[in-house]
């Protein structure tokens, strides 16, 4: 078979360029079952295609001609001969757009040049979906003209068997089934007229040229505007920081707003569903790369899938009711087991409070729910003494007051014990939020210094983002 697609690929190549080839090199397909090799001859250069898959080879081919029509920036089709499989296309390069982000993010952080690309792509999507949505021809589109109810069926039960069974996680089918039902119906109410990528993900986008250029968009049909920006903001191993997912989520606003009327409200509310079955779509691909053809590789990607879902929960509120649905994304969150699957590190975040217990204790909204309150009412309190009563424990002279006395000290040290030693577990099982909270009578004084001592010392000692929150003091501000 070997030699006959390089035959093949070869006459198809040089009767194209009018040059014998002087060289012929496979390239990875990663997760794809199509096979790419690199052609050049003297002069030119091709990317030759060789794929079974007859009625997805018309799919891309047709879509790749339409957008071209449409000056948007895929790889140029030179030949095809679909009677043999193959077809000849635009030599964009190496890089992707993760790529890029995996080299530039070297030290960790989510530099101002690798969000000008992601902005360049984000702003690039809308005319995929819309204008060049009007005209195409949705009677090429495979397996499914329409992400409907079958095409979201497909991927919940993908989910639901390569992923959830295989990473043997506890559901009750028929109760799984029912809200996959009310969970489909719900996101069939969103707006489907558009055309839907199926795969806008960092390893699709190509930086070429000081451009981006998108491929893979065998799977398109027609959808919901919001599944593709679900995913490229919710790629896991792009980690975007939540942040900048924001603002890219209104900059894409901003761009469809000059192409169609947007009622945000309406498009968010269904965003966060899209967001849901899309990291649903993509753990049942990494569960049958990884738990069933054994190819490991794919299973790095669950930790981030585990984190974004994490986060997802703690700030989307559906307005449907799904408690099995619910209950299996819960049970993924608190698996310690899936979030050992690779060796890359997530990043931890510590959220320390202090606050007055006569306002209740606070609660954890981005986390677990969870984590660790000390009570410091059993220290001296400064607020006692006159002198003291409009001063925090910010302020030199209460931070005197209190390390005068061995007291504080005593205290401080027990619980950095016991913060390290939960601060490390954490770091090892790839666990993403830790909360601490530290309450007084007033949560000005004795909370708010004990909070900034803890801060002072997780920042010398571990390499984690540190929240700091003193609430009594930002509720008198405001």
């Amino acid at each position: 078979m070997d030699s006959i697609i390089k035959t093949n690929l070869t006459e198809l190549f040089e009767r194209w360029s009018g040059e014998k080839i002087s060289s012929y090199t496979p390239m990875p397909a990663h997760g794809s079952y199509r096979r790419y090799f690199r052609i050049t001859g003297s002069s030119k250069k091709a990317i030759g295609v060789f794929n079974e898959d007859f009625k997805e080879n018309v799919a891309f081919l047709s879509f790749s001609k339409h957008f071209s029509k449409h000056r948007l920036k895929v790889p140029e089709i030179y030949e095809q001969e679909l009677d043999k499989n193959i077809y000849l296309e635009e030599d964009l390069g190496d890089e992707t757009l993760f790529s890029f982000l995996t080299r530039e993010r070297a030290d960790g952080n989510f530099s101002d040049i690798i969000q000008q690309q992601y902005k360049k792509v984000i702003r690039a999507l809308p005319p995929f979906q819309v204008t060049a949505g009007k005209d195409l021809d949705y009677s090429v589109c495979y397996p499914r003209s329409s992400f409907d109810r079958q095409s979201m069926m497909w991927d919940l039960n993908y989910f639901k068997y390569y992923f959830l069974k295989l990473a043997k996680i506890p559901f009750d089918e028929q109760q799984l089934e029912d809200d996959f039902q009310t969970f489909v119906d719900f996101l069939l109410g969103s707006e489907r007229d558009y055309f839907l990528y199926r795969d806008f993900q960092s390893r699709n986008v190509m930086i070429y040229d000081d451009d981006v250029y998108f491929i893979d968009y065998q799977g398109g049909r027609k959808g919901a505007l919001q599944y593709d920006l679900a995913s490229l903001l919710y790629d896991a191993k792009a980690d975007i920081p939540p942040e900048t997912r924001q603002e890219l989520l209104e900059i894409y606003l901003d761009e469809l707003e000059k192409l169609i009327p947007v009622d945000r409200a309406k498009f968010l509310q269904f965003y966060h569903g899209y967001v849901f079955i899309r990291i649903m779509q993509a753990l049942g691909a990494y569960g049958f790369r990884g738990f069933y053809e054994r190819k490991e590789h794919f299973l790095k990607s669950v930790p981030f899938a585990i984190q974004n879902l994490e986060r997802l929960l703690h700030s989307a509120n559906l307005p449907i009711e799904i408690p099995a649905l619910t209950d299996a994304w819960s049970k993924l969150v608190r698996s310690s087991y899936l979030r050992t699957l690779s060796s890359d590190k997530l990043r931890l975040t510590i959220r320390i409070d202090s606050f007055s217990y006569k306002r209740g204790i606070p609660w954890d909204e981005k986390g677990h729910g969870g984590g660790f309150v000390f009570d410091c009412r059993s220290l001296h309190n400064p607020g006692r003494y006159d002198q003291y009563k409009q001063l925090t424990g910010n302020d030199a002279e209460v931070i005197e007051f209190l390390e005068k006395e061995g007291e504080v000290k005593d205290f401080l040290n027990h619980i950095f014990a016991i913060i390290d030693t939960v601060v490390k577990k954490y770091q090892s099982r790839n666990f993403t939020d830790l909360m601490i909270a530290f309450g007084c009578t007033g949560g000005q004084h004795r909370s708010v210094y004990c909070a900034n001592q803890l801060a002072a010392h997780l920042k010398e000692n571990f390499d984690a983002d540190i929240k700091l929150r003193h609430r009594e003091q930002e509720m008198k501000i405001n």
